[in-house]
């Protein structure tokens, strides 16, 4: 059993929030934060055996932003 699993999150360009598990073929998406956090437990507990699942879902959100020079 692995103990966490990390998740890359970024803002979606439909609006929202995108998110895929480093190493794993997991991908969800939702409006809200707390939306995402709920689809990411979901689609782990879909993807992953309960003996396999791992105990931390971890979040590395990140945001691009371009600014003028």
């Amino acid at each position: 059993m692995k103990n966490e699993i990390i998740f890359i999150v970024e803002d979606s360009l439909e609006g929202g929030y995108e998110a895929r598990a480093a190493g794993y073929s997991i991908y969800t998406q939702a409006e809200t934060l707390e939306e995402l956090k709920e689809n990411m437990r979901e689609a782990v507990a879909v993807h992953f055996e309960p003996d396999e699942k791992p105990r931390l879902i971890r979040m590395h959100y990140i945001k691009e932003e371009i600014i003028a020079a």
